[in-house]
């Protein structure tokens, strides 16, 4: 059987999660599938036992890039976040079978063009699934619709580390208070997450553990400080905290690429949706036991999260009902302590 490419370039690590599915499907026809990513995404993808091998896009020129894939032999290329280059360095490494985005202008690069349903109206289906069509353009499918994350052994070392550090030698809680938005406009409100972070300190009476990037260290470090819970933003790699997430009695938080990761893991994940143009249908965490709570704050008309001048629904997060959400997807989960290997 000949060998696939899974172009996944682009987006957050949230959308490269969701295109490990297409390479899942690519298995029905072909005997090994490698992904080329940004070198952002690299360390998630190496943990998805769906690819053989991940390549690097490391913004090399694009001849360069081509040849060195060309080398490879590879008989069909799917390309699931389509730009100008993506769309021309399987075209130039002259891979036969080329899957691709529909109605753009490079489009001819592609032997397969493939409409996407969202740009049709579909505000209903999910995003996997929605990237899953580049797959069937060439007779592919797969009926497992969960990704999956393995951590390493040594990611499972690092998380076990940080817990001794943390001296949380018990079951513990994760919640993700910041999305890619929340550092740069520098207008993120607190008061929410510090009330939740509390609130599920006392309802669950175990630790509650603050995610976030080095980035988001200014935001999470202020919300532990005002809560009792303890911030581990920037101390973990992907790959350690795919390990700590795959420990915890559950995971709560924004819906951003941690969310995803949490999911794939087998955490029990609770994805908070707070902004009215959230979609959970397209967005929601993919994993054995998840749930989401879905916007309830009046925002005003044409606000946008990414131009939101207040952020007032993230100041007046509906606690209550996010507790009632923990509770619920608990009773259907429970989990006994089990933290990552040394």
């Amino acid at each position: 059987m000949p060998d696939a490419l899974l172009y996944c370039a682009g987006g957050g690590i949230g959308d490269s999660i969701m295109a490990s599915l297409v390479a899942r499907a690519l298995r029905q026809r072909f005997s090994s599938v490698d992904a080329l990513t940004v070198p952002a995404h690299r360390e998630t993808l190496e943990r998805i036992p769906d690819l053989d091998r991940v390549l690097l896009d490391d913004g090399s020129s694009e001849p360069a890039l081509a040849r060195a894939i060309a080398a490879r032999g590879y008989a069909a290329a799917v390309v699931t976040w389509a730009t100008g280059r993506t769309a021309k360095i399987p075209y130039l490494a002259r891979i036969p079978v080329r899957v691709g985005q529909a109605r753009r202008l490079y489009s001819w690069r592609f032997t397969a063009r493939v409409p996407v349903r969202s740009e049709s109206g579909d505000v209903t289906t999910h995003w996997s699934q929605i990237l899953l069509d580049y797959a069937r353009a060439i007779g592919c499918d797969t009926a497992d619709p969960l990704p999956r994350i393995v951590p390493t052994e040594q990611d499972g070392a690092r998380a076990h580390a940080l817990l001794e550090q943390l001296r949380a030698s018990g079951p513990f809680l994760i919640l993700h208070t910041t999305n890619a938005i929340a550092p740069r406009r520098g207008i993120w409100p607190l008061q929410g997450w510090i009330a939740l972070a509390r609130a599920l300190r006392e309802r669950f009476d175990m630790p509650v553990l603050l995610s976030g990037a080095d980035e988001d260290r200014a935001i999470v470090d202020a919300v532990a400080s005002a809560s009792g819970a303890q911030s581990i933003a920037g101390r973990l790699s992907i790959g350690g905290f795919a390990a700590l997430a795959s420990a915890a009695r559950q995971y709560v938080g924004i819906t951003t690429g941690t969310m995803h990761v949490a999911a794939a893991v087998g955490c029990p994940t609770l994805g908070i949706f707070p902004f009215q143009t959230d979609v959970p249908e397209r967005w929601s965490p993919l994993g054995p036991q998840t749930a989401v709570v879905r916007a309830s704050y009046p925002c005003r008309p044409g606000e946008r999260k990414e131009t939101c001048p207040d952020y007032a629904c993230i100041a007046n997060l509906d606690v209550p009902r996010v507790l009632a959400a923990c509770e619920a997807l608990q009773a259907r989960s429970p989990r006994q302590a089990n933290h990552p290997r040394p």
